[in-house]
């Protein structure tokens, strides 16, 4: 019900509605949630919870899916978004927004919002700086964990895949401003996204250096690396890599080549 009236209010809201859209949006949120609290006393303490007019209230529509204060949510699937690098969550933004990623939520959610709030967006969670939770249990045996870190950090010359440190960094916690962590992400994202990009209903900007990196991958392979990587330790007080040690295996569009703000769509 919650979601039908996110969809409901920011179809009507117009791009030069953007603050309107959002307020409201809280409303549905807050008024919803006061129907659910009624019968178990707890109104009045969600009643008493003023409007702030702040970016933290404002991606509450956010923080619905992907956690408290955009840390992950419980179930696995959608990824954690505090900490990722601007660049990067822009990029995401956009992809859903304009139709490269599909996801009808999304993509409803987005579509009245223009270029310069989708930054704000973007900027407002990679300025977050909060603990990672701690890593999954290692679902993997020791010869299979062996042999996907050796992929992870040294690559596959044989397949021409390079090193996932490589581009997101040695600790595999992104580089920033484009190139997100690799750690710290829930098992089942990350083997649903690589899939994604393998069978292409995953696209990002051209030239897209994920989806022809997961296309060499088997099916095996994309499980035993969303295990591996499911497994690590976020190292304490991590950081995006400030920029790359060495030169990017390959083109990548949303690194080399971002669209700018303003850009027709």
């Amino acid at each position: 019900m919650i979601h039908g009236a996110r969809r409901a209010v920011l179809r009507r809201a117009g791009s030069g509605l953007r603050a309107f859209a959002v307020r409201t949006l809280v409303g549905v949120v807050a008024r919803s949630l006061l129907v659910f609290a009624a019968p178990f006393g707890l109104a009045s303490t969600a009643a008493a919870a003023p409007f702030e007019d702040t970016m933290a209230q404002r991606v509450l529509a956010c923080t619905g899916c992907h956690g408290p204060e955009g840390r992950a949510a419980p179930d696995g699937y959608y990824p954690r978004i505090a900490g990722k690098p601007a660049g990067y969550l822009y990029n995401q933004l956009l992809n859903f927004r304009d139709g490269r990623r599909a996801y009808a939520l999304m993509t409803n959610l987005l579509a009245p919002l223009d270029d310069a709030y989708l930054r704000e967006i973007a900027g407002h969670f990679a300025g977050l700086d909060l603990p990672y939770p701690a890593p999954a249990p290692l679902a993997l045996s020791a010869a299979d964990a062996d042999a996907t870190a050796r992929l992870a950090r040294e690559g596959d010359k044989g397949r021409a895949l390079p090193a996932c440190t490589s581009c997101h960094g040695m600790a595999m916690t992104g580089t920033a401003p484009f190139v997100p962590g690799l750690v710290g992400l829930p098992r089942d994202y990350l083997n649903a996204q690589l899939g994604a990009w393998r069978s292409g209903k995953r696209v990002a900007q051209e030239p897209d250096c994920m989806a022809a990196l997961a296309q060499k991958l088997a099916p095996e392979d994309i499980g035993r690396i969303s295990a591996w990587l499911a497994g690590q330790a976020v190292p304490v007080g991590a950081k995006p890599a400030a920029t790359f040690e060495g030169a990017m295996p390959m083109a990548c569009g949303g690194v080399a080549a971002p669209r700018a703000a303003g850009a027709p769509r």
